[in-house]
């Protein structure tokens, strides 16, 4: 049992080493934009809340694409 263990905890550090960059910072900019969509529709401009919640959209799939793509990229070289 601890053979496995100490075999999987290797594996994920190899794993955390590869990252990339601009995820945290998608991920970031998708809370900002979504912050600043509530407070829109908040103080009741709902025409700037709805176009910052479909960039909210945008971003958080570029995010999503940038997990994916690196996942992808670095999938077959461990």
């Amino acid at each position: 049992m601890g053979a496995i263990n100490s075999e999987l905890e290797e594996l994920f550090e190899a794993k955390k080493r590869v990252k990339n960059p601009y995820v945290p910072i998608g991920a970031l900019i998708t809370a900002g934009v979504l912050t600043a969509g509530l407070i829109s529709f908040r103080q009741g401009n709902s025409h700037l809340g709805q176009q910052l919640m479909r960039a909210r959209v945008v971003a958080q799939g570029a995010t999503v694409a940038l997990m994916g793509g690196t996942a992808y990229y670095y999938g077959d070289k461990f």
